[in-house]
């Protein structure tokens, strides 16, 4: 298993080994010892998330009050997807910014996105299934969004299709009136979140 860290501080690639022979291919999209050697702590795993969407859904931009927070393990199990991590943990350097990458069955890829940071995707294909691994369970009370359409965000959405978003996500705050009303995450927790994380390791 190889992994990167990306542009946004805790935003992990991880790119597994494909075992391929003539009865089709094997892969295992996420290792525990892999994902310890990337971030210094382990997945707490709570809930296992399945999507399917048609091509120009677009889910997210969403994330959860830290703390806890919940980190997500994503990919790509059918089709084709631009998975995109936003950070929008107030006091970060990278606060505002975005990375994106292709996650589909051609390169398993797939991201880590800690506590803290939105996540928002655009299905490229048909059918197309996203596969999540979360740290902490659903908890309504705790869950956020901010608009993925946010002109200020800037996120790399296709030109060439009829994009398709909830009702929720289409009403979110732009992510400058996330801020004023003082939901989003902070850059100090969420580090006081990691450290915690880390800490559990050693015991």
């Amino acid at each position: 298993m190889q992994f990167r860290e990306l542009a946004i501080p805790g935003v992990i690639e991880f790119t597994p080994r494909v075992f391929a022979d003539a009865r089709g291919q094997f892969v295992a999209p996420f290792e525990q010892s892999s994902f310890v050697d990337a971030t210094g702590h382990r997945l707490g795993l709570a809930q296992s998330n399945h999507s399917v969407s048609r091509r120009g859904v677009i889910r997210g931009v969403h994330f959860s009050d830290v703390p806890p927070g919940q980190a997500k393990y994503v990919h790509c199990s059918r089709g084709a997807l631009l998975d995109v991590a936003i950070d929008v943990r107030v006091g970060s350097p990278a606060f505002g910014q975005w990375v994106s990458v292709l996650l589909d069955t051609e390169v398993p890829r797939a991201v880590y996105l800690p506590e803290g940071v939105g996540h928002a995707f655009v299905a490229l294909a048909d059918d197309t299934v996203m596969s999540y691994l979360c740290s902490t369970g659903y908890t309504p009370a705790a869950e956020r969004t901010v608009h993925p359409l946010d002109p200020a965000l800037g996120l790399p959405w296709p030109a060439d299709q009829d994009l398709v978003l909830s009702d929720k996500d289409r009403a979110a705050p732009t992510l400058t009136e996330a801020a004023t009303a003082a939901l989003l995450p902070t850059w100090q927790a969420c580090q006081a979140r990691y450290a915690d994380l880390r800490a559990a390791i050693s015991h």
